[in-house]
């Protein structure tokens, strides 16, 4: 008689064997290379702090986030006799930190946060974390990002905020072309450039009331290559009035931000003219003849950037001036922090 499959109960499944948790130890074969070193875990309400066991009696505490407790934090530090702190970098919550304490003399090395993680069960706690950062750091085991100085950092943020206005600029663009298609405006047939003086002068008439797809038409200039006609024809559609509200707003929007721009490059000329002078009064060299983009700068950007990096960058094929700024800003000037070219 040959037993049935239920006779047998089906085995286990095996079970899972977890990594245990990774804890570096001292170690004799290992030196310590900084032995002050603390590190802190950052996060937008609390940082905790951890200093070398045998500098305090309390190697690990946790801080606030406000200016005042920013303050206690330094003054533990120096307290303890610490100088070189590791802190991961993740959002914005360690820059208030990072330059309250390079403001007090302590030197900060800021990490990318995969840096710490790549240690497979590991416990991951404030408290465990702040404890790994410093203990890596001891040993010379983290790479510290670049972080420009100072003057370099104020103009970095100054261009990061006109990038930021300048990729804002295009959406009410966007929006137009949006409300002109939900009211079946075929723009595409009338004009090419929506923001050119034709597209403007047929927005500028919409807005005002006017609906008549003929009077519209003669907006056109007469180098248009669709005829009135045609582009009468593509002017016909609904006038809905929630489409014609987005229109108008979107149409506001666009002069605005222009405005900004230029109120954005009138403070970018500040942070330009505390830079040291590395040009030796060397003449700049004849402008190169290339066309002139819309995004460039609302003044002669090119005295203050050879000012600043001794040589004129735009005599570079390709290189205008916003590329330009945004090589010196993001990398800055101090070109000892790259081992060689390549990187």
């Amino acid at each position: 008689m040959t037993p049935s499959k239920d006779a047998f109960p089906e085995p286990c499944p095996p079970v899972p064997i977890l990594p245990e948790p990774l804890v570096l130890r001292p170690s004799s074969s290992l030196p310590l290379s900084t032995p002050h070193a603390a590190g802190i875990d950052t996060g937008e309400a609390e940082h905790w702090v951890a200093v070398p066991p045998d500098h305090c009696p309390e190697p690990v505490r946790r801080f606030g986030t406000c200016t005042a407790d920013l303050d206690v934090l330094a003054d533990w530090l120096l307290d303890c006799g610490v100088t070189p702190v590791a802190m991961a970098s993740p959002g914005v919550s360690w820059i208030a930190l990072c330059e309250l304490l390079e403001a007090r003399g302590l030197q900060v090395f800021l990490i990318d946060p995969r840096q710490a993680k790549r240690a497979p069960g590991r416990p991951n706690t404030d408290r465990l974390d702040c404890q790994w950062l410093q203990r890596l750091h001891a040993y010379g085991l983290l790479a510290a990002a670049c972080r420009p100085a100072e003057q370099v950092c104020v103009l970095r943020s100054d261009l990061r905020h006109r990038q930021m206005l300048r990729t804002s600029g295009a959406h009410p663009m966007q929006q137009m072309h949006k409300a002109l298609q939900q009211m079946h405006r075929q723009r595409s047939q009338v004009v090419r450039d929506l923001t050119g003086v034709t597209g403007m002068a047929m927005l500028r008439a919409i807005i005002a009331g006017e609906r008549d797809p003929l009077t519209l038409a003669t907006l056109r200039n007469p180098h248009c290559q669709p005829s009135e006609d045609e582009s009468a024809k593509a002017l016909q559609g609904t006038w809905r009035a929630e489409h014609l509200v987005a229109l108008q707003q979107a149409v506001a929007l666009y002069h605005v931000y222009p405005q900004q721009l230029t109120v954005c490059d009138q403070q970018l000329q500040t942070p330009l003219g505390t830079f040291e002078d590395k040009s030796d009064g060397q003449p700049l060299p004849p402008k190169p003849r290339r066309h002139t983009k819309a995004n460039a700068p609302r003044f002669d950007a090119r005295p203050p950037l050879s000012r600043l990096a001794g040589v004129d960058l735009t005599t570079i094929e390709g290189l205008e001036e916003g590329t330009a700024w945004v090589i010196l800003a993001e990398i800055g000037t101090d070109r000892s922090r790259w081992p060689s070219v390549k990187h």
